[in-house]
């Protein structure tokens, strides 16, 4: 542009602002209507859209490289179910998956000290050998509501 048609439209607009600005209060708006992991999917389907390369993507939305590219991969094949499925995809499970509520009503009903208490009365009970560890864990997700 000549100086002319700078000086007559009025002074030329600022340069848009990093993307880093942008992108994190975006998510944590989309964070109100969804997880974390679909907002920065829903973010970075835009930034690919408009051509950001992956390294941007990466550093704006703090997804992995290799999701990025999973991420292109489902939009290039069409596979929008995949895109919005959050979750783990593999793992077995846990051993006491459909027992965890009886243990719980075991465990509040009789006075267990330890966890090594409360893992011998599972196996005796239930039939189902737990680690020491194992029962800590199941014990801390429903004290949690988890």
């Amino acid at each position: 542009m000549n100086k002319e048609k700078i000086k007559r439209l009025g002074r030329p607009a600022k340069p848009f602002p990093s993307q880093n600005t942008i992108v994190k209060p975006i998510i944590q708006f989309l964070q109100l209507f969804m997880t974390a992991t679909l907002a920065k999917r829903v973010v970075s389907m835009v930034l690919i859209a408009a051509a950001v390369p992956n390294a941007r993507i990466t550093e704006a939305t703090g997804m992995s490289d290799r999701s990025i590219w999973a991420l292109k991969k489902s939009i290039r094949e069409g596979d929008w179910d995949s895109i919005f499925e959050v979750g783990h995809r593999s793992g077995r499970p846990g051993k006491a998956k459909g027992f965890e509520s009886a243990i719980i009503e075991e465990v509040e009903k009789n006075n267990y000290h330890t966890r090594k208490e409360v893992a011998d009365m599972i196996n005796e009970k239930f039939g189902i050998a737990m680690s020491v560890s194992a029962v800590g864990k199941l014990l801390k997700k429903t004290a949690s509501g988890g």
